[in-house]
């Protein structure tokens, strides 16, 4: 049997061999070779040439009347070298036209079709070959406007989980859902930093992390390829390099491969790429300027300007779910316009200009300080702190530190502080049951909403409420009593 070669694959998805065959308004029938639904049509070709070899690409049903079949055709070789040629060409299928020339489809190249295994179609009188090959390109635009849908959609979702609390993980699950398969990142190191999707067998996961290392860029440098692929057994594999040289790789294992997967595994690759992207440039220079001369002594509002902007909020956040990694702290900078982020613990924090009011982020609860320069940004991080426990109370996407005139300003501030400081003097050494009671008055008594803020079980909350008002000696029952309180407590 004569060596196949690989078709040439065109920008357009193929059409199933089945799909055609459904078409009651040709009414094909196929009479010989493998009924494989993974059978597929890449084009249609007509030709009564005894030898089609030069003509063909790989991948078409070929079209014939048999106007090239010699009267003794039947009883030679002819047919096993006509469909033998077939096949080394990469031929798809073949379909064989009754009428004019033949009555029926002679019976040798039937027998030939089945054994060299190529789908042989009979075509009816009453079906033009101009009609099969406009069968097959409506089949072709049906499939392609399918192809851009699911590209679109799977675009969408991928940005979509870009903007989740956890990214990376989100980022990898939508693409190994929409790719049918597993999703790989691995690290500079080689090590799998995060996956998604079916686990594949164990040869397999060596053979991805394997072509991971392709690409993977050595010393810092750019990545020799910014793709690879390969099988292993019936999977196939790619592998794509993030960045320009910070070393991770993207790696996809998938038991299919659709047309427009690459296309959906890169636009994964260039989210992933500006998630984990380490971005040195002039900015984040002065950014590392700013920490060593704080870490060595200087004051923050002399190394403030080398951060661009002033004044600035300070925003606290913390995820509605699962506690927060580095990337996504770093992708909730981004969306709020910031390289300046914190993470510590369960809360995110986030030092933005003023000038960037920030808006709610999907999956996340803010809370947003005042404007401030820089030697009131620690009581701006208080604020935002207050903002947020408020939020998480009163279930608010994000809540922003009241700043506007009030009575308060109405008395000079070193007396209110005396007074202040007099007032609350029976809690001092406790911060508990002062933030408690400050939490407790500014959610208007609310045991549950405190407690929610707070973390604590609402007992907790009624217990330290009640010692506060033993050791203030007062009737928290009283507005006037928890005004005083609330002025106070505003001024520590």
């Amino acid at each position: 049997m004569p060596e196949t070669i690989t078709p040439a694959v065109p920008p357009t998805p193929p059409v199933p061999l089945q799909a055609l065959l459904a078409r009651e308004d040709l009414a094909l029938r196929q009479i010989a070779g493998p009924a494989d639904p993974q059978t597929v049509i890449h084009w249609a070709h007509t030709s009564e040439m005894a030898d089609p070899y030069p003509y063909l690409l790989g991948g078409e049903l070929l079209l014939t009347a048999g106007v090239h079949v010699p009267e003794a055709a039947g009883t030679g070789t002819y047919f096993d070298d006509y469909v033998g040629r077939i096949v080394a060409a990469g031929g798809a299928a073949l379909g064989f036209g009754l009428a004019p020339v033949h009555d029926t489809v002679p019976r040798a190249l039937v027998a030939a079709c089945d054994r060299y295994g190529l789908p042989l179609l009979e075509v009816p009188p009453q079906t033009t070959f101009s009609g099969v090959a406009r069968a097959v390109w409506q089949l072709m635009a049906q499939a392609r406007l399918a192809e851009l849908r699911r590209v679109t959609e799977a675009q969408q979702s991928l940005a979509a989980a870009a903007s989740r609390p956890d990214p990376v993980p989100a980022v990898l699950r939508q693409l190994a859902q929409r790719l049918g398969g597993r999703a790989v990142l691995y690290g500079p190191d080689g090590t799998e930093v995060a996956g998604a999707g079916r686990e594949p067998a164990e040869g397999v996961r060596e053979a991805l992390a394997g072509l991971a290392g392709v690409v993977r860029p050595a010393g810092g440098t750019a990545p020799r390829a910014t793709s690879a692929t390969d099988t292993a057994g019936d999977t196939h594999l790619a592998a794509y390099a993030l960045g320009a040289g910070g070393g991770f790789v993207l790696g996809v294992a998938a038991l299919r491969r659709e047309p427009g997967d690459h296309t959906i595994a890169s636009v994964a690759s260039v989210l992933l790429s500006l998630l984990t992207g380490e971005h040195q440039s002039g900015s984040g220079a002065a950014r590392s300027s700013a920490l060593v001369r704080v870490l060595l002594g200087a004051a923050p509002e002399e190394v403030a300007p080398l951060l661009g902007a002033a004044p600035w909020r300070v925003v606290h956040a913390r995820p509605e779910s699962q506690l927060p990694d580095t990337v996504a702290a770093s992708a909730l900078g981004a969306a709020l316009g910031s390289p300046l982020v914190d993470l510590a613990g369960e809360v995110v924090r986030v030092l933005v200009p003023a000038g960037r009011e920030p808006e709610p982020q999907p999956g996340w609860t803010l809370g947003v300080s005042a404007a401030a320069g820089p030697p009131e940004w620690p009581a701006a991080d208080t604020q935002a702190a207050r903002a947020l426990a408020r939020a998480r109370a009163t279930r608010a996407p994000l809540v922003r530190h009241a700043a506007r005139p009030a009575l308060a300003d109405l008395v000079p501030p070193a007396d209110a502080e005396t007074h202040a400081r007099t007032l609350l003097a029976p809690l001092d050494g406790q911060p508990a049951l002062a933030e408690t009671l400050r939490t407790w008055l500014s959610l208007h008594g609310s045991w549950d909403r405190t407690a929610v803020a707070l973390d604590v079980h609402r007992n907790t909350v009624r217990q330290r409420i009640a010692r506060c008002a033993a050791l203030l000696a007062a009737d928290l029952d009283d507005p006037d009593v928890r005004m005083e309180l609330w002025f106070a407590l505003r001024r520590t």
